[in-house]
């Protein structure tokens, strides 16, 4: 039978459980938004310009209620509808949310002062190019957007933006309009944080993708996974062999199937992807116990030269190492001396380390005769002439008789 309080009603435990609550606590404040994240909250209250949203944490998201009004203008939310949100801004007092499929506020606000305001994107008409920037029409205003804030890579012939629309947000209001600033750029680094929220509840590290190279650098390529999401695939990671530069296999456009390696979640999202593990070519050293086995010989070319030996490739993924103890001895430790990259020279399989990926090369020994065993072997069954032992005791006893 339960406890009971001085009224006669039950006393639920849990509630006074001093542990249960701190534990909760804990819980709630354990949890932390990122910007872009996206997520179902709940409409807690709502006044006359924000709806507060439950976010699962000790502070509630805020969300412009222009973005839920309909096409007449009408909120038809109530407290404790659910909705689909995406995280803005995060700052230690406050989280900033905008509704999943919200509208250009131009559409929705009486005044580009309250998009000001709000900090929400309006539809603009580039007009014409100007010194510095762009004239953009907004409604029945002109604004002034900056070549900077005009797109992430600004195209060198600035003309091709002239009469396209594009969402801007603004960045200066002043003078009742009469001097407006916009920034395209903010608004693509926006959806960029959404796309990379999307991004990081779909995929893992380990995971296959397929992508398109957009752009290569000496030390590698970068491949878009999905609108605005790039990755880095380092030259060492395009294929097994060694490259001298990605364009000697890849080029701008080209399709590729590769493995996510890493993603690195900060101010700035980093996906490190790999080609060669990609799955459309084999590891060589997958079977380099059998290809490679021990005591085999094998034509290598020098690829690096050092003070302690060369690295020699034996087959494209393939390098080991010949150490200079290797003929530092020999008769012709010269000739040796005065090999570069790029010489061929014939190598042996000392030793092979199959976790690490290295392995031992050393001088193959020069051939012998071993006829003598053969010759060794012909004896057998026959009668042997003895030891010298024998043959000596042998000749004193006939010296005897």
């Amino acid at each position: 039978m339960g406890n009971k309080d001085i009224f006669g009603d039950d006393i639920d435990s849990n509630k006074n459980d001093f542990a249960s609550l701190f534990e909760n606590s804990l819980s709630l404040t354990s949890k932390k938004l990122k910007k872009g994240e996206g997520f179902r909250g709940e409409i807690i209250s709502f006044d006359k310009e924000s709806v507060f949203v439950s976010t699962g944490t000790p502070t509630d998201g805020i969300l412009p209620k222009v973005e839920l009004l309909n096409d007449e203008k009408e909120f038809l939310y109530k407290k404790g509808d659910i909705i689909d949100v995406v995280v803005v801004r995060v700052t230690q007092d406050e989280i900033l949310l905008r509704y999943k499929s919200a509208k250009s506020a131009a559409q929705d606000l009486d005044s580009l002062e309250d998009a000001y305001d709000m900090e929400l994107p309006v539809e603009g008409r580039v007009a014409e190019v100007v010194k510095g920037g762009f004239r953009v029409h907004i409604g029945a205003k002109l604004a002034f957007c900056p070549l900077s804030q005009m797109d992430f890579k600004l195209e060198e012939d600035h003309s091709k933006y002239v009469g396209q629309k594009y969402e801007f947000l603004i960045t200066q209001y002043e003078n009742k309009g009469r001097n407006i600033v916009v920034s395209r750029r903010r608004v693509l680094e926006q959806q960029k944080v959404e796309n990379e929220g999307a991004f990081l509840q779909k995929f893992h590290s380990g995971d296959i993708i397929t992508g398109k190279v957009t752009k290569l650098e000496k030390y590698g390529a970068f491949v878009e996974i999905e609108k605005g999401i790039e990755g880095l695939v380092h030259i060492s990671e395009i294929a097994w062999g060694r490259i001298h530069q990605p364009s000697d296999v890849l080029s701008i456009g080209q399709v590729v199937q590769a493995k996510i390696i890493k993603i690195e979640d900060g101010d700035r999202m980093k996906i490190s992807l790999s080609i060669k593990e990609g799955g459309t070519s084999v590891d060589p050293w997958s079977t380099i116990e059998s290809d490679f086995p021990v005591g085999k010989k094998v034509n290598g070319t020098i690829e690096k030269k050092e003070v302690f030996g060369y690295f020699v490739s034996i087959a494209p993924g393939i390098q080991g190492l010949l150490p200079k103890s290797k003929w530092r001895d020999a008769t012709d430790a010269a000739q040796y001396d005065n090999k570069k990259k790029g010489d061929v020279l014939v190598v042996q399989i000392d030793q092979i380390n199959k976790e690490e990926r290295k392995i031992s090369l050393g001088l193959p020994s020069e051939d012998y005769d071993d006829s003598w065993k053969s010759h060794s072997n012909s004896g057998v069954g026959k009668k042997s002439m003895g030891s010298f032992g024998e043959l000596l005791s042998k000749a004193q006893q006939v010296k005897r008789k």
